[in-house]
């Protein structure tokens, strides 16, 4: 069942078309992760799904749809008294329990007492994971929620990633530049440049010319431990015709 989708979605801002004519999916589950080059219109795509901004074409969404956001990151001003447990009772009261439950599911249950200016980006982060998790999301966005991350402090949080969407059985959509672990942590990966270049599982996609033709073969090293634990009914399905019409623009 599709949580949310889009056909033809096409967002201009003044002259500009930043995305053309989108057609996107995600089911219950799944984990897909948006790749592409800067301002290839992923992070517009992801705030037309919330809401934040519209365009012509359709956006449906399954009725009573839980969305949980997970931001690139988050300014606290280091003098503010706020430990993890409070900011996360804000602004809506939660029960200790239920902020706690959040906590571990992020894998930060060990946190809630730190105060939030003393904790490390890697932890901030699964405090952001932690507080979109307090609704019990159907649908869990991460607009690069591993910026400023490195390698081995990115994969973790993928990991952690895959464990909620297990526990939770939420499906998971990512923004992410980290192509060496999205890979292997996607059930899908869409590839945006203004457009659909292609979709499919991380092999398929890997594979695309037009994938290539973006980031080159570099990411073949993590496709090595790529192993798709979900069927999935997605085919291969490159858009040359859109594509060729891209770069005659």
């Amino acid at each position: 069942m599709n949580l949310i989708s889009t056909r033809g979605l096409t967002i201009t801002k003044g002259r500009k078309t930043i995305l053309e004519s989108v057609d996107f999916h995600i089911d219950k589950g799944e984990i897909v992760t948006l790749v592409g080059p800067n301002g290839s219109g992923k992070s517009t795509l992801v705030r037309a799904l919330i809401g934040a901004v519209s365009g012509n074409g359709s956006i449906q969404r399954a009725k009573g749809l839980k969305i949980g956001y997970v931001p690139q990151k988050l300014q606290i001003d280091p003098t503010l008294p706020l430990s993890v447990e409070r900011f996360l009772a804000l602004p809506h009261r939660h029960p200790s329990d239920v902020i706690n439950d959040a906590l571990e599911k992020a894998g930060a249950g060990h946190i809630a007492k730190h105060a939030m200016a003393d904790i490390s980006g890697g932890q901030t982060q699964r405090v952001l994971l932690a507080r979109a998790l307090l609704n019990k999301p159907d649908l869990l966005i991460l607009d690069e929620a591993t910026q400023g991350l490195d390698q081995p402090g990115a994969a973790a949080f993928y990991h952690q990633i895959a464990d909620v969407r297990d526990r939770l059985g939420c499906a998971v959509l990512m923004v992410s530049h980290d192509l060496h672990v999205v890979m292997a942590a996607s059930d899908r990966v869409i590839c945006l440049n203004g457009h659909v270049c292609c979709h499919g599982t991380p092999a398929i996609v890997a594979s695309a010319p037009e994938y290539r033709a973006l980031f080159g073969t570099g990411t073949e090293g993590a496709l090595a431990l790529y192993q798709h634990k979900h069927s999935h009914r997605h085919d291969e399905f490159c858009d040359h015709e859109s594509e060729e019409n891209a770069h005659a623009g």
